[in-house]
């Protein structure tokens, strides 16, 4: 296998880490913040064009598709760790295999979540106590969503497979031009045909299909081992046994946040549609500080997966410094930025004073404590990279889930706690509590690592 392929690929065993580390991130970076602005647009049309209940009944899906697609994004999570591993090792073979196998299985996982989204979508709903006003439109907005969900899973595991090489801009391109038709779209089908959230939810669709396309068709002519071929779609067991291995704990990890962040939503429904209206618009623009901590997390699943495979175990512990320290200037720059901006960037999702008010509730909590966050992601990344997966999701099962479902059960039932500020604190303190955890954990593994080198020795 040769060294590099194309310009778009990197080999990150070699070289200044930083320097690498930052032309890796900043492509996906972008490539996050610019899929976040065109969602951001869904809820603004919404909000300013349908009104206050159609944005909540919106932003309220975002714990719910987190919580149903977890599982399957967390096998693409898996995808992209095997891809690196394969690649750092210089197995062609390996590599093609995975490839092939990831993408049938995309294909597989799309159909599932079609299938449970638009068949309990009002059941969930329900269950997550969506006020009356909200419901109907949030299950059409739901059904529709994961109508295209095949379309999702086969852009997630094909730009996975790129980023396991290096690649993170030609996803870049490949969003840029599908969320520009989800822009066009979305003004077309709410402000001129008026279709309020099936508008929104049919042009996102739409978009997801061209986005896959165009991934589909980027791997059809590689000259790789990560070229798709059609006729070689199958489903290799040592590969899907691999994938499964990483990928269903990375997934039920992702289940075990988004499930606790169904609880903490089912309790901010309580307060009613102005406070989810401003929670939503909130949690809207926290994404865009949460995606670009995400980047240093995905950076360090990469480096550290690539250099895994190539048994440059010295690399992998820089790699995770650096990545930390990356991840916390970022958020605490961005997080506290939010705030300080938080009154005007509410006003571009609505005009409502009470719902901008409660909005900023959220954002003086969570997101000026951010960097917790994706600190703890980047030690998540660091242990994915170098094959541990169960252990994050045990920690996450404690850390995350079990404190957050504590906390609302021990302190929310309390009339003095009874408060909307009391659920948002569960966030940083369950960020802190996971993230010292997860930092134990791989600290106590590095005596692991040190074993693999006397065994088979590493570069540097």
């Amino acid at each position: 296998m040769s060294e590099k392929v194309n310009k778009y690929e990197m080999d990150m065993c070699r070289g200044p880490i930083l320097k690498k580390m930052l032309i890796y991130a900043i492509p996906l970076m972008c490539s996050s913040i610019l899929q976040l602005m065109f969602n951001a647009v869904d809820i603004v049309v919404v909000g300013k064009f349908a009104g206050d209940n159609s944005l909540a009944a919106v932003g309220s899906n975002t714990s719910i598709i987190g919580l149903i697609t977890n599982l399957f994004v967390g096998l693409s999570v898996a995808a992209n760790v095997l891809v690196a591993r394969f690649y750092g090792a210089k197995d062609e073979k390996a590599l093609e295999q995975t490839v092939h196998t990831s993408m049938l299985l995309s294909l597989f996982s799309g159909i599932i979540l079609s299938i449970i989204g638009v068949a309990g979508a009002k059941w969930i709903l329900v269950l997550m106590q969506t006020p009356e006003d909200v419901l109907p439109l949030a299950t059409l907005y739901l059904r529709i969503y994961f109508l295209g969900m095949a379309a999702t899973m086969i852009y997630n595991f094909g730009s996975a497979i790129l980023r396991g090489v290096g690649d993170t801009k030609r996803p870049l391109y490949f969003l840029f031009g599908a969320g520009i038709v989800n822009v066009i779209l979305n003004l077309l089908f709410v402000i001129v045909f008026h279709m309020d959230v099936a508008g929104v939810a049919i042009a996102t669709v739409i978009s997801q299909c061209i986005s896959a396309f165009l991934i589909v068709r980027c791997l059809m002519k590689e000259n790789s081992g990560i070229r798709l071929k059609l006729s070689k779609l199958r489903i290799n067991k040592n590969k899907l046994l691999l994938i499964f291995k990483i990928g269903l704990p990375a997934g039920f990890q992702g289940i075990l946040f988004s499930l606790s962040n169904v609880v903490i939503q089912s309790s901010i429904n309580s307060f009613g549609s102005v406070v989810m209206a401003g929670n939503a618009a909130a949690q809207n623009l926290e994404n865009f500080v949460y995606f670009a901590m995400n980047a240093f997390h995905q950076a360090t699943v990469t480096f550290t997966s690539q250099n895994y495979g190539a048994l440059n175990y010295k690399r992998i512990n820089r790699t995770v410094i650096l990545g930390e320290t990356c991840v916390a200037i970022v958020g605490i720059v961005l997080g506290n930025l939010l705030v300080l901006c938080g009154g005007g960037l509410l006003g571009i999702y609505t005009s409502s004073p009470e719902v901008i008010s409660a909005g900023i509730d959220r954002l003086n909590i969570v997101s000026r404590t951010y960097a917790l966050c994706g600190m703890m992601d980047v030690m998540v990344g660091a242990l994915r990279g170098i094959g541990y997966s169960v252990i994050p999701m045990i920690v996450s099962l404690v850390g995350a889930c079990g404190l957050r479902l504590v906390w609302i059960a021990a302190l929310f039932g309390i009339e003095q706690y009874h408060n909307v500020t009391t659920v948002y604190l569960s966030y940083p303190v369950s960020w802190l509590l996971t993230f010292m955890i997860h930092t134990l954990c791989f600290v106590l593994l590095k005596r692991h690592l040190e074993t693999h080198m006397k065994k088979f020795g590493a570069g540097y």
